[in-house]
């Protein structure tokens, strides 16, 4: 059963959303969208348990893994941080952590690691499994590696070492996590449900997410050239890395990865693009000045990926729409998707704030539950 509130001209939302249950493969899941402001859909369905045959309903608050749409949420941060003078996105990264200046990395600065161009996207050293828990070790693996190629000559994809990149830059430049940041000078002010490093106390609205995946037991990166073994190690080094095999731990839950485990409801996902669509600042609450924003979503770097094997385009942290991807039809439009289909995005030619979360995993590249209700949207306007 579908439950919440749709504005009636947003109809084909609902009807959208309705028809990823019964035609492609929703479990759980949650939507709310804003025009100019105004929520005019916000919806939820399904259940939250990984086992759909244990009765345990989707709720309008139900928080939920929203991998790399924490991604988005920590690039916002990074503005708010450059917008006050905490960060420069053009100093090398060894004015913050200056044990990071070693094999070549010396001139690496904060904007390449923000547009996925530091050479950094994967650990060459095999690391234990389990591993990517431990900051400190991830990043102390990181400052000691040699980029797989000249930072600012090329871009790929930094799927999980984007988060302990920038988790350190901004643990040094301002004495605090990215999780602590978000919850106090973001999500409260915004009376936004977005968290990196979720408190135990919350972990009863969490989802559980329907991955039963193991991560690979064995390690098959000896049999690999260098550039596979680049992509491999994106996603398996350490074991559990993208979150396979831990993801409805309480262990995963709490830990701070940037890159992988946000968590987050599909309200509070919409109401930060809410105020990122209206220029940074929501009913008199501002987290980021409109040029700081303005800055941070101008394109870095587009083309072919390194790591992905395909298009991609980049601003500071946050992807910018494309052809072979698409925010909607606008030119503007920016925000992060999630690995499984995961999306939060806006669009500020049309003001829309767009969240979308859920619980099981689907196509990683063309998403068609996240790409119908996109569709259905702006059918609407």
């Amino acid at each position: 059963m579908i439950e919440g509130t749709c504005d009636a001209r947003f109809a084909p939302v609902r009807e959208a959303f309705a028809a990823n249950f019964a035609e492609r493969g929703e479990r759980g899941a949650a939507v709310c969208v804003s025009v100019g402001g105004r929520v005019v859909a916000d919806l939820w369905g399904g259940t939250a348990a990984d086992d759909p045959s244990r009765a345990r309903p989707w709720g309008p608050d139900t928080l939920v893994n929203v991998f790399s749409v924490g991604k988005g949420l920590s690039a916002l941060l990074a503005a708010r941080l450059m917008d006050d003078g905490r960060l420069d996105a053009d100093a090398p990264v060894v004015r913050y952590w200056p044990e990071f200046g070693k094999a070549g990395k010396e001139a690496l600065t904060v904007r390449h690691v923000l547009s996925h161009q530091a050479g950094l996207p994967a650990l060459r050293r095999r690391m234990a499994p389990g591993t990517m828990l431990d900051h400190a070790a991830m990043a102390a693996a990181l400052a000691e590696q040699e980029p797989w190629w000249e930072p600012g000559t090329a871009h790929g994809y930094h799927v999980n070492t984007f988060g302990f990149l920038l988790g350190e830059i901004v643990r040094r430049a301002t004495g605090r996590t990215v999780g602590a940041l978000l919850r106090e000078e973001i999500a409260a002010p915004l009376a936004a449900d977005v968290h990196i490093g979720l408190p135990h106390s919350e972990h009863h609205r969490v989802a559980e997410f329907g991955w039963q995946d193991a991560p690979p037991e064995d390690d098959r990166s000896g049999d690999l050239d260098d550039d596979r073994l680049m992509e491999y190690n994106a996603y398996f080094n350490p074991g559990g890395l993208s979150g396979m095999g831990v993801i409805n731990t309480r262990a995963w839950r709490e830990a701070e990865l940037p890159s992988t485990n946000a968590h987050a409801s599909a309200r509070g996902v919409a109401r930060v693009y809410t105020a990122l669509a209206a220029g940074g600042g929501l009913n008199g609450t501002r987290v980021v000045s409109k040029d700081a924003l303005a800055a941070a979503t101008t394109e870095q770097v587009s083309g072919q990926d390194l790591v992905l094997r395909r298009p991609s385009r980049f601003a500071l942290g946050f992807q910018l729409t494309q052809p072979e991807r698409p925010f909607g039809p606008n030119p503007r439009s920016f925000g992060h998707f999630g690995a499984g289909g995961s999306l939060g995005f806006c669009d500020p030619d049309c003001g829309v704030a767009f969240g979308y979360v859920m619980n099981e995993m689907g196509p990683r590249w063309q998403n068609p539950r996240n790409r119908a209700l996109m569709d259905a949207l702006y059918a609407s306007l």
